[in-house]
Order: C-alpha cells, then structure tokens, then sequence
C-alpha cells in the first residue's frame, strides 16, 4: 500500500473500540487530488480511513484505530454515532454532480483486496457492509448505482441476493427497511437508497411490487446470516 497522505482529521473511537461496520462512499470532486487535498485539510474537518484512485493506487490518511470523519449525520440499525464504529472508504469517482461513471476494474480490485484486509482484522458482519447513502439517504447518493455490490459479495463482501420472495405488504414497507438497518424518517429516501444497493436499475423511491419483492429477499437473507 502506498501510504503519500495523513490527515489531521480524526480522534479517538469510543471506550470499547468496537469497530462492526464498512462504510464506502465516493469522493464526489472532480479529481483525486481535488480529494485527497480536502480530505487532509484542517478546515474541512472531513476525512476517511482511505481512498483508492482509479488505477488501484490507495492512500491511507487516517489510522484504522482512529475515528475518521466520513460519514456525517447518520444512522444505521438504530446507531447514530456511525464514525465511532466503522472503517470508511473512499472511492476515486466524480459522483453524480460531476459525471458520475463506471469505476475501473482495477479500482474496484484495490477495494475488494482492502476491504477483506479491513474484514480480517474487524467483526464486521455482512448486514453491517454498506454505502454513504444506506446511512444518510436523505443526504447522499453514494457510492452510487454502479457500484458493484455484487461482484464484491462473490468475494466474501458484503450482504447481497438476486433472489425475490413475497412481496413485503405495502403498509409494512418501513418496518421492513428498519429492520434491514435503514433509516426511514423519510420513507422515499429509505426507499431510494434501497434500491440504489439492490435493485440499482428502478431508482424509484416507489414501493412497487419488484422492490417489495426484493426488499423481502434482502431482509430474510441478511436475518438468515446472522440467526
């Protein structure tokens, strides 16, 4: 790993030092250096554990037994302090506002070789594997619809199913997404998220018949995993 940045944006983790989630997200700017410099700025009071450039280079800035400052307000499985827990990665990729694009295979190789380096040394559960927008959907679209969930699931990953099962009932859709881990203040969002991870060709944010039906095989599968 070729280690050229450190960020000065970090403290320290909770007491227990329990580290059970992997957040990735993607830089959103226009270049990696444009990232890699705000990420290490003082002012911004941003950074990650992090980031992987395009052609697989990965930069380390923050000390995996440091808190990072990635993922902001947030919440995941009724936990709201999601910095405290979690390893953060940031992707190389100009997001939605800049030109949202494929991610090279050679970049989405570094992550998969970095994040079961970071699931080897942490109890972080499948279920607990998720993007910037599972845990803020009402702020973030990233890591975005191209990300490759599945692929990285193959590799021991991350939790994922191309299987359908009944449909979740309408009414019940927020339970459902709760007790998947989402936050669902705003049903929609929740929902959008969802689909951006799951069913990344239906960007909706409608309970149709399909995300019900997916949302179903997701919930099960993941509660299957950890029964």
């Amino acid at each position: 790993m070729k280690k050229t940045y450190q960020s000065p944006n970090y403290d320290e983790r909770r007491p227990d030092g329990l580290i059970d989630m992997l957040v990735f997200h993607y830089t959103g700017m226009q270049t990696a250096e444009e990232a890699l410099q705000r990420l290490c700025d003082e002012q911004a009071k941003v950074s990650a554990h992090y980031v992987v450039d395009e052609d697989g280079t990965c930069h380390a800035l923050v000390d995996e037994e440091h808190r990072a400052w990635h993922a902001g307000v947030a919440s995941w499985r009724g936990n709201t302090d999601i910095n405290a827990r979690s390893i953060g990665i940031e992707i190389v990729n100009p997001g939605h506002e800049f030109g949202y694009r494929p991610f090279p295979s050679a970049q989405l190789e570094a992550v998969r070789d970095l994040a079961l380096g970071v699931l080897r040394r942490h109890p972080i559960p499948p279920r607990n594997v998720v993007g910037h927008s599972d845990v803020a959907p009402t702020r973030k679209q990233d890591p975005g619809e191209l990300f490759d969930w599945p692929g990285l699931a193959v590799s021991g990953i991350g939790l994922w199913t191309e299987g359908d099962a009944t449909p979740v009932d309408a009414a019940d859709v927020c339970r459902w997404l709760e007790r998947l881990g989402y936050d669902t203040t705003d049903e929609e969002a929740a929902l959008l998220a969802f689909q951006r991870h799951f069913l990344r060709h239906r960007l909706t944010g409608i309970a149709d018949e399909l995300t019900r039906r997916r949302l179903s095989a997701v919930v099960e599968f993941a509660e299957m995993q950890t029964a």
